[in-house]
């Protein structure tokens, strides 16, 4: 399997920038992502006023690789670099080595 990383630092963004990430996920990235042709799963992690990262995990090389040339060519000006004032300080490719379902099962929600 093949994954992505997108992480934007938060260091230097505004106050309240968790709150509109977390609103911006549930209203429209969410909906965009769920049934995308490619994708295995996409995770929206942060740690508060560090970071803010999209975690992607692809089908194969060919889905990853035109998600990956389409989002690092526009990437400044995606929804989240305005939201947070900055282009991403990361966007690596990396090799999924497995996944694990726990016995909690996984739950597909925009908020928890």
């Amino acid at each position: 399997m093949k994954g992505l990383t997108v992480r934007w630092s938060l260091t230097e963004a505004h106050q309240g920038v968790e709150d509109e990430l977390a609103t911006y996920v549930a209203d429209t990235s969410h909906a965009r992502f769920t049934g995308m042709v490619g994708l295995a799963h996409k995770t929206w992690r942060m740690v508060p006023r560090q970071w803010f990262e999209g975690s992607y995990v692809f089908a194969d090389d060919e889905a990853r690789e035109q998600f990956q040339e389409t989002f690092t060519a526009g990437a400044a000006e995606s929804p989240v670099s305005v939201i947070v004032g900055s282009a991403p300080v990361l966007i690596e490719a990396c090799e999924i080595v497995a996944i694990a379902e726990g016995w909690d099962g996984f739950t597909a929600a925009a908020r928890a």
